[in-house]
């Protein structure tokens, strides 16, 4: 059996009186696109950041690429490809400069040859010649991701890669991921969108440096235990407001003329519901999303 990717353990690190990571436990597989989800603040960079290399954490143990966090961080670093939150390339050149210039940085043989290839491979050769200051959102993602490649790296952490693109962007940066993971390449990338999650092999979820969910989407839909009533028809804000009283409606939401009314007690949710919604109200059990469980998680893990 392959070494899995990422593999650590019970990892925590403080920023002065500040626990920003506790007990962190991970193994990523070999090809495998994990998501990792929190809110800002909830301690993914700061764990990323160890995982990768960046940062030493206090306590805990771990391998990435079978190399220890701890005693190989500088061969780690050589071995990954890192993408920040925030773009890092030099605006005043071009796509294809930025890109010789991180081959020479790498210290790379056959550079131009690499830069050829990596530039085709990512879709950027007829933009090549472009400043990147001029790019776009997803365009200069896609060079960042571009420059992230060219040593050919076997993991990718990949932060954020995609706040602030527009939804076609978006959907083709996922599309290049899975070619890569096709390929072998693991990828740990971090995101706010659910229709993101959705699309990786597994994903994690953390809040106040606390994992709270690890697994597939189906399996952490399921250990959540919830059922989701839809109610369709008019006024749904007011009839929202008296459901929110029983103790057995745990969540609402309402999505244009739809409510979606959760809780684990499927027994209790369809009294509510038969005491409180108006004849000519369309009443019906759907699937619980991912978005209902992770916020139902967040409620209880405040709580």
């Amino acid at each position: 059996m392959n070494e899995p990717s990422i593999d650590v353990h019970k990892l925590n690190k403080h920023f002065g009186k500040h626990h920003v990571v506790k007990d962190f436990s991970l193994t990523v597989q070999k090809g495998d696109i994990y998501g990792f989800l929190g809110p800002n603040g909830s301690g993914k960079t700061t764990s990323i950041r160890m995982m990768c290399g960046l940062i030493t954490p206090d306590s805990g143990s771990g391998h990435c690429l079978n190399m220890d966090i701890f005693t190989q961080r500088d061969t780690i670093k050589k071995r990954i490809g890192y993408m920040t939150q925030h773009f890092s390339m030099w605006g005043s050149l071009t796509i294809r400069e930025n890109l010789l210039f991180i081959a020479r940085l790498y210290t790379l043989e056959n550079a131009r040859q690499k830069v050829e290839q990596t530039l085709s491979d990512l879709g950027l050769s007829s933009r090549q010649h472009q400043l990147a200051k001029e790019l776009s959102g997803g365009w200069k993602q896609r060079m960042a991701l571009a420059a992230c490649m060219l040593h050919q790296p076997s993991l990718l952490f990949l932060d954020e890669p995609t706040a602030g693109v527009d939804p076609k962007a978006r959907r083709e940066f996922w599309q290049t991921l899975h070619q890569l993971s096709n390929d072998g390449i693991s990828i740990l990338v971090s995101t706010h969108y659910m229709d993101e999650a959705e699309r990786c092999h597994r994903i994690a979820y953390l809040s106040y440096g606390q994992l709270l969910a690890n697994g597939t989407t189906q399996e952490i839909i399921a250990a959540q235990n919830l059922t989701t009533l839809q109610i369709r028809g008019q006024q749904l804000s007011r009839l929202e407001g008296r459901l929110r009283q029983y103790p057995c409606v745990e969540q609402t939401v309402i999505f244009g003329n739809a409510l979606h009314v959760t809780g684990r007690d499927p027994a209790g949710l369809r009294a509510a519901l038969s005491a409180t919604v108006p004849e000519g109200y369309e009443v019906r059990q759907v699937e619980t999303t991912l978005e209902d469980a992770f916020t139902l998680l967040m409620k209880t893990h405040d709580e």
